[in-house]
């Protein structure tokens, strides 16, 4: 593993740490909140740099229903993130106080309640797609042999935190944030902080675990739909 491949890998991983500040906001101090934002802000500027190759490959190769999905996929979380930086500054009252913002509050809460949520899914589907690169390397580090049991178990574990993420999620009634149905977010602050990140860690599970068999699942497709034309060419 090379030092740029490294760095990706650091990054990523502190990007999903951020993300999961960042969403479990009732837990977080507000002034965190806005620092652990700025921190995404710049890691998610160094991980476009360092995939910079991928923007280069956009006129290049062919356009598969996967590589399709990808790119609105990416396009959608890039929309959101720059929603979240947009809106963040406008109603920082600490990080970036000191600029003399003094309208575009309504809108700019409208916009950060519905990117912050988009954010949180767009970016565990993201994750999801590109899972099989982390199943790979674990796989490499279990020495290359088949754990039939660990494997099971694996899956099952899996399994069980995408249930739980899914009812997580439709009880927390996310989409209506999503779609801004309602303006505000209700957060129940009896809550303990272990529950709140379990909740989250399982949320992020549950589209991580979509993002992932769906990858699978078109990259089955696609493969059969080649082989069915080179069939018929043949």
């Amino acid at each position: 593993m090379n030092t740029k491949m490294r760095w990706k890998i650091a990054i990523d991983i502190l990007m999903s740490v951020m993300l999961l500040l960042l969403i479990a906001y009732q837990v977080v101090a507000e002034y965190l909140h806005e620092i652990c934002g700025t921190a995404m802000l710049v890691l998610f500027l160094l991980h476009h740099i360092l995939n910079g190759q991928w923007y280069k490959s956009l006129l290049k190769g062919r356009y598969t229903l996967q590589r399709i999905i990808s790119i609105i996929l990416n396009a959608a979380l890039l929309v959101a993130m720059l929603s979240l930086a947009y809106s963040g500054v406008v109603l920082s009252r600490h990080v970036f106080d000191f600029l003399p913002i003094t309208r575009g509050m309504a809108l700019a809460r409208v916009m950060h309640l519905a990117a912050s949520y988009w954010g949180f899914v767009l970016m565990s589907l993201h994750i999801g797609l590109h899972w099989g690169m982390m199943v790979g390397m674990f796989h490499k580090l279990a020495g290359g042999k088949r754990r039939p049991v660990l494997a099971w178990s694996a899956r099952f574990l899996a399994v069980a935190i995408a249930v739980y993420g899914a009812v997580c999620f439709r009880h927390a009634d996310i989409f209506s944030y999503m779609f801004v149905k309602v303006e505000f977010v209700f957060f129940d602050y009896e809550k303990s902080t272990a529950l709140v990140f379990a909740e989250h860690i399982a949320m992020m599970g549950t589209w991580i675990f979509t993002g992932y068999y769906a990858s699978k699942g078109i990259g089955k497709l696609t493969t059969r739909s080649r082989k069915k034309e080179k069939d018929r060419i043949a």
